[in-house]
């Protein structure tokens, strides 16, 4: 089984290539789009929220829509990938959340509103387990997570181009902020069509075992011995993103709460995406270098101080361009490790599954995430205990981690060879 196994792992994984480096320009290009789009919402909300006259838990909400569309998404988009293929499904997953989030700034009230972020939150969660997935059986395996932690660092660079739209002044028409966000995916579209190859992995994959048709869901993800793997995964998924979304949604509004200027917190949130895109590239090399089980020490320790920092620092916009710059590194090292962590441990015959389903976890906890923030803000919560609060959940997410890189082999780079 190991054998053949490894086999359908090596049958698609060339060296460095036209291929793979078409294959990672594409997908990071749709990754910089999903990163525009999910801080677009936090970006546009000062606008958006008075416009709709909304409360903070009619916009906790709003930030939570796309999210519980990214859940399903997900879940579906990777099931899908693995019976029809990775860029099929991402053709389409992509054209949705283009279509949808151009009715987002077209919405005529609350309900077409919310209506259209979650299927705008559908399309986004199609595609992410197909980017990770393509871009892990498409790369050489000595550089397989350095790719995905660039492909990771497109989001945080799609979210420094929405910080930037509001350096500028454009946010205050909200309206724009959505347009852009779908007109670009949907113009990548065709080049998707013409210009990515599927999966060769998935290709040798069918060809040498019998079809995953016939391999349920709960095959893909707890037979074999991929129980614990996925339940730890799903659990680390679950915190980091819950963790992750309350600071990509609410960082400027705690950041005003504390005495900061509307331009001054959004250069905090420009710090925090630069740093992360960074950080997400860093990691990856990492992982291909050294042991896991210290990366994944480095990445959660310094998530938790830096929240620490977050919480406690003075409101003084130098010291706050600096300590964002941090939580951006560190929170960013977090998410670019267990993004790149996913697909390793699934074999290319379910890793679509298996990939989609830790998304999925994640999704939830991103969706929990900003109804979190919203309720203890409306219940007269102060911003530093809002981000204290962030401070346990981090920390359980990385002993999970350490958790897996025990299983995965704590002692080599991790690879993702099923």
């Amino acid at each position: 089984m190991k054998k053949e196994q490894n086999m359908t792992e090596t049958a698609g994984a060339p060296s460095v290539s036209k291929t793979s480096v078409l294959t990672m320009a594409l997908c990071f290009m749709v990754a910089v789009f999903e990163g525009f789009d999910l801080q677009a919402a936090g970006v546009a909300a000062p606008k958006l929220g008075p416009a709709f006259h909304m409360e903070p838990e009619q916009l906790g909400l709003f930030f939570s829509m796309s999210t519980f569309g990214l859940l399903i998404g997900a879940g579906i988009g990777g099931r899908l990938s693995d019976r029809f293929g990775r860029k099929a499904v991402l053709i389409a997953s992509i054209a949705i959340f283009g279509l949808m989030s151009i009715g987002n700034a077209l919405a005529p009230s609350i309900s077409a509103l919310m209506l259209f972020r979650f299927l705008t939150g559908v399309g986004l969660g199609g595609a992410l387990p197909n980017l990770l997935a393509l871009v892990s059986e498409s790369a050489s395996p000595k550089v397989k997570n350095t790719m995905l932690g660039l492909l990771y660092a497109g989001m945080p660079t799609g979210g420094s181009l929405v910080s930037l739209m509001s350096l500028v002044g454009a946010v205050d028409n909200w309206q724009l902020v959505f347009a852009i966000g779908g007109i670009a995916p949907l113009v990548t579209v065709p080049l998707m069509v013409l210009f990515l190859k599927e999966s060769a992995q998935l290709k040798a994959a069918k060809a040498v075992k019998a079809s995953t048709d016939r391999q349920g869901f709960v095959f893909a993800l707890f037979q074999e011995g991929r129980m614990a793997r996925t339940l730890i995964l799903w659990t680390a998924f679950f915190l980091s993103l819950l963790t992750m979304y309350i600071l990509l949604n609410w960082l400027p509004t705690l950041l005003v709460g504390r005495g900061l200027s509307r331009p001054e917190a959004s250069l905090v949130q420009m710090s925090f995406n630069v740093f992360g895109a960074v950080a997400s590239l860093m990691t990856g090399v990492l992982m291909d270098r050294m042991r896991l089980r210290t990366v994944v020490l480095i990445s959660f320790v310094t998530a938790a101080l830096g929240l620490v920092l977050l919480a406690l620092a003075p409101a003084v916009i130098g010291i706050s361009l600096i300590v964002g710059g941090v939580v951006g590194w560190t929170m960013s090292m977090t998410q670019a490790l267990l993004y790149a962590l996913a697909p390793a441990n699934y074999p290319t015959a379910v890793r679509g599954t298996g990939v989609g389903s830790a998304v999925a976890a994640g999704r939830i906890g991103s969706a929990v995430g900003p109804l979190l923030a919203g309720a203890l803000l409306a219940g007269g919560a102060a911003p530093e205990t809002v981000l204290l609060v962030l401070i346990p959940l981090i920390s359980l997410a990385g002993i999970g981690a350490v958790f897996l890189s025990n299983l995965m082999g704590a002692g080599r780079p991790a690879r993702a060879d099923g």
